[in-house]
């Protein structure tokens, strides 16, 4: 059975609220535009007062429930929280219940997805962006980003949650049903949680539990791997239309969902907020169409679809996220090869943020095996590497490892990490730009490995075996001739192994004979050039290698080692033996 994919037509279904590290990544252009915007007129915080008076002004808001078009939603100005959201920037609050046409806020209040919504006044200006919701559950009443402090680049660190008083929470009570003490716990930013398509949420929960820090799955949940062709382009950035932000696509795209608070010319806002305040940054400008609205008892979210890049934020603020349109982040291609018996399949993710790669490298991979393994199992995998890009003086370069996995467990989750390791390495090294990386994986059920049973050194003519109690001898500058024996329920095996002693040494030492598959080795995450890289995983052992490590406290230069031939199967475990040296 052969399964293809390809990432050109889209993305699945995303919980629309994210968390991303801005991270830095070169912009090229791209053909893609969007309609002109409109370049609103920016509503004057100075002349607020006139929004309170009598019962408070009407003020609109757009945002999409359902596919690209917007919708829009009538409110009422509460009044302001003073500093609200950081020294100097004001908290708008508006209530949106009772809104004319659309019942989606009276059913969900402000769901997770519309941060971003445009506010206008009576008159057309644009008094600011939907940005937050009351702490306390689903509500009608916004929390509002003025817009003339969203390009207002401030230091002051964002707001997450925002203190109600007593006289705000008075008039929020007076004209809502939400009651004082509901009000008075305050406004919190519309969750920004990420998602990842193409990971169920079992294995999403295994990164948690499992995976190093650096695959970024503590606020990830997973949305499903079905993916699907997107009907929206960059015409539909429109204010009020949704917006994506990314940082991959295709078979995994990491990233959610908000909404666009205003486009001219090819610049655009949204959001009404940071997503982790990073300054500048480069991810994936998306559009998107909406599937609906799910309802939920502490935030309502917005699942939607994302297209393909159709610009590049770059810019994460205080008061939001923006962007071009017509300019899209470098990419670096993932390619994830995988054949168990009669079933195989290609596919593949882009991801747009260097700094992510280790992560969608992992995801990528892990993705392709569990569509073709279809269960976690144990097995054998042959898999290998390939991995291009430009170093610091742009000149290419190409590194290709491989290696044999065995699990017992799961086959799937334990054979990605040596790449996933490389990559975060990689991901931190200046100017290095990698563009691609290709795996190939042949699994099998086979399960079997063998084991470190003892070690003999040949002295004299014959075979003894040596062990911590009774220690190897050999002299400065001569040669411990040594045999392993790994064993498996099937039998065992002799591999040969020969050490050359320093000729300036200690008198003692400790001698390391260990299978691959146990050892680690620290040289590739001290890398810091590709060329470093490339080095490190040639001296690396292969998990189906058995070496030999003579450690002293004074030597000529470093362990003395001895590295065997690939044996026929995985070899675990190890032996610790005592070395007397002699002069």
């Amino acid at each position: 059975m052969k399964i293809t994919t390809s990432r050109s037509r889209g993305a699945a279904a995303f919980v629309a609220s994210l968390t991303l590290l801005g991270g830095a990544a070169s912009v090229v252009a791209t053909p893609a535009s969007a309609e002109p915007g409109n370049c609103d007129t920016t509503f004057d915080m100075a002349d607020f007062a006139s929004l309170e008076e009598g019962d408070g002004a009407t003020v609109t808001t757009k945002t999409v429930v359902r596919g690209t078009e917007p919708k829009e939603f009538v409110g009422t100005v509460l009044g302001k929280i003073d500093g609200g959201i950081a020294p100097g920037v004001d908290m708008i609050m508006v209530d949106f219940s009772s809104a004319a046409g659309d019942t989606a806020i009276d059913e969900n209040g402000i769901w997770a997805g519309m941060s971003g919504s445009p506010v206008y006044t009576e008159s057309g200006e644009l008094l600011g962006a939907v940005a937050y919701g009351l702490a306390w559950g689903p509500s009608p009443i916004a929390g509002v980003t003025p817009y003339e402090d969203m390009d207002d680049y401030a230091p002051a660190a964002p707001a997450r949650e925002v203190q109600v008083g007593a006289k705000a929470a008075r008039a929020i009570a007076a004209d809502s049903d939400v009651s004082r003490s509901q009000a008075q716990q305050g406004f919190a930013q519309l969750p920004m949680s990420m998602g990842f398509s193409g990971l169920s949420q079992q294995r999403v929960k295994q990164l948690k539990k499992k995976g190093p820090d650096y695959l970024h799955t503590r606020g990830m949940r997973a949305t499903g791997a079905a993916s699907a062709a997107v009907d929206a382009g960059p015409a539909d950035l429109v204010a009020g239309g949704n917006l994506g932000a990314a940082i991959s696509y295709g078979d995994i795209t990491a990233g959610g969902v908000g909404t666009v608070t205003s486009v001219c010319d090819d610049w655009l806002i949204g959001f009404g907020h940071p997503m982790t305040y990073g300054g500048k940054t480069s991810l994936g400008l998306m559009p998107a169409d909406a599937i609906y609205v799910q309802k939920d008892l502490i935030a309502s979210f917005k699942v939607a679809n994302m297209g393909t890049p159709a610009g590049t934020i770059l810019q994460d603020r205080l008061t939001g996220i923006s962007g071009t349109v017509g300019q899209t982040p470098d990419e670096t291609d993932v390619t994830s090869t995988v054949v168990y018996g009669n079933r195989d399949r290609t596919g593949s993710s882009a991801s747009l943020v260097q700094d992510y790669n280790a992560d969608i490298t992992f995801s990528q991979i892990l993705a392709n095996h569990d569509v073709v393994v279809d269960a976690i199992q144990g097995g054998t995998e042959a898999a290998t590497f390939t991995v291009e890009g430009t170093d610091a003086d742009g000149a290419p370069f190409t590194i290709e490892f491989g290696d044999r996995y065995t699990s017992e467990w799961d086959i799937s989750f334990e054979s990605i990490w040596d790449i996933a390791d490389v990559m975060w390495v990689m991901s931190s090294m200046q100017d290095v730009q990698v563009t691609s990386v290709d795996a190939t994986a042949d699994v099998t059920d086979d399960t079997a490995m063998y084991r470190m049973k003892k070690v003999e050194q040949k002295r004299g003519g014959s075979w003894t075996t040596v062990n911590r109690r009774r220690p190897a001898v050999v002299k400065q500058g001569g040669t411990l001739q040594l045999r392993a024996t790994i064993a498996n329920a099937d039998g065992s095996k002799r591999v040969p192994l020969v050490v050359e002693v320093p000729k300036r040494t200690s008198r003692g030492g400790f001698l390391e004979v260990t299978g691959g598959a146990s050892m680690w080795s620290g040289d590739v995450y001290d890398a810091e050039t590709p060329a470093e890289m490339e080095a490190a995983l040639e001296g690396m052992a292969r998990n189906d290698e058995v070496v030999a490590l003579l450690h002293v406290t004074r030597g000529d230069a470093g362990p003395a080692q001895a590295v065997s031939a690939p044996q026929d199967l995985v070899v675990r475990g190890g032996k610790f033996i005592d070395v007397r040296i002699r002069r």
